[in-house]
């Protein structure tokens, strides 16, 4: 993630820093105004040229417990989509990576794994691949698809300064497009029965607050208070997770948004003294999960069969801030790669940027969390390990207990 003011100066440091190849494209492909996505055959780094999209680990089992795992969202859970768009929102030169299975950039916005890698991994399956990574050969698709895109929000002009990405609703059209693949090529009763048994993964909406809301774009503050974006948002998500519902998707994960107020973007940006979280940023985020933790328990009344799970990634996200002793994290303000004050100012970009051992480090760069962090939360998401934060159950209590009512 990038915000307008420093674009300019990514501009003039990418130049001397060989790694970066995300200004290779020429700028005609910037369309900043238009719905189409070029997609370009070979980006600096392609998902599908890892060795280890399939990792031997004692958590894959031999049964998976879900079909597949599709993942719909924002760089909290993009696995490489934005390798092949035309944007300065991209993570696929180092020091990305440096600490995932393959030690190399994959077009995730960490130094490893991001939380649907673990949850993957938890439910018998492969790392889902990015959707515009793959084959598009239905056999690359039958355990699941990964159509997140950095920048993405809800409204869909949200990122666009920094180049293309696929919105939410336009994700949505891409899972469409996958289930009518499985139609055709598997029979309408079994593709209904994979997807409807399959777990939907959504981790969307803080890209309408860092990129819209918070810059202001449209004068958007003079046309809604925070509560009436919120509320906005919101309602938005409630009506399309009812067109997915229509689709037979049944057992959904909906992620809220994370405290980005104490992100050091904005703690450089807000001028904190020591650290402090910006109260003002935070307190929208906590309204909007409220939001969706209430249209959650709507949905539930109103759609039959649903398995709907609402996880307060914030909530979750404050423990680890609070207590990050008892987690073990010594740097709690502090990127581990980027610069100037709270290495929030400028983005990673260069391994002259990155601190020795991400591992104790909250923050990897000035949004985004790092490895360890994402497993803590991939592990509350799954079994409420360290936290009760997903609601009404974990996503090992909805897997087990729908598997179970299946049987009988």
């Amino acid at each position: 993630m990038l915000t307008t003011h420093i674009l300019a100066i990514f501009l003039v440091v990418s130049i001397v820093v060989s790694q970066s190849k995300a200004l290779r494209f020429p700028q005609e492909l910037y369309n900043l105004s238009s719905n189409q996505i070029f997609i370009f055959d070979s980006p600096s780094m392609p998902p599908s040229s890892s060795p280890l999209l399939s990792p031997a680990s004692p958590l894959v089992s031999s049964s998976p417990l879900v079909p597949a795992l599709f993942i719909i969202g924002d760089s909290t859970v993009d696995c490489g989509n934005n390798n092949y768009l035309g944007t300065f929102a991209r993570a696929d030169r180092p020091p990305y990576g440096r600490d995932f299975d393959t030690h190399l950039p994959t077009g995730r916005f960490s130094n490893g794994r991001i939380p649907v890698d673990y949850l993957a991994l938890y439910l018998g399956l492969p790392f889902v691949p990015s959707y515009l990574g793959q084959t598009g050969e239905m056999e690359d698709m039958l355990h699941g698809v990964n159509y997140a895109s950095a920048a993405g929000g809800v409204i869909f002009s949200s990122g666009s300064e920094l180049g293309q990405h696929i919105s939410f609703t336009h994700q949505i059209q891409q899972f469409g497009d996958t289930y009518q693949q499985f139609v055709l090529g598997l029979g309408e009763d079994v593709a209904i029965d994979l997807i409807s048994s399959s777990v939907l993964y959504i981790s969307i909406g803080i890209n309408d607050y860092i990129h819209y809301y918070l810059r202001n774009v449209s004068n958007v503050q003079n046309l809604y208070l925070p509560w009436g974006f919120n509320k906005f948002l919101a309602s938005t998500m409630r009506q399309e997770i009812k067109n997915l519902y229509n689709i037979n998707v049944r057992r959904f994960v909906i992620m809220g948004l994370p405290p980005i107020g104490c992100a050091p973007y904005y703690l450089q940006r807000y001028k904190s003294n020591n650290g402090e979280c910006v109260e003002e940023i935070n307190d929208m985020i906590m309204e909007f999960n409220f939001f969706m933790r209430y249209m959650i328990d709507e949905l539930l009344h109103e759609l039959p069969d649903a398995g709907i799970i609402f996880c307060d990634v914030f909530q979750g996200s404050m423990d680890i801030i609070q207590n990050h002793k008892s987690y073990g994290f010594e740097e709690t303000a502090n990127a581990c790669c980027g610069l100037g004050r709270y290495n929030g100012w400028i983005m990673c970009m260069s391994t002259q940027m990155v601190c020795r051992n991400a591992s104790g480090h909250i923050w990897w760069d000035q949004f985004h969390p790092t490895d360890a962090v994402n497993a803590i939360l991939a592990d509350n998401v799954w079994s409420s390990r360290h936290t009760e934060m997903c609601y009404p159950m974990n996503l090992k209590k909805m897997v087990f207990s729908q598997n179970l009512n299946n049987l009988v």
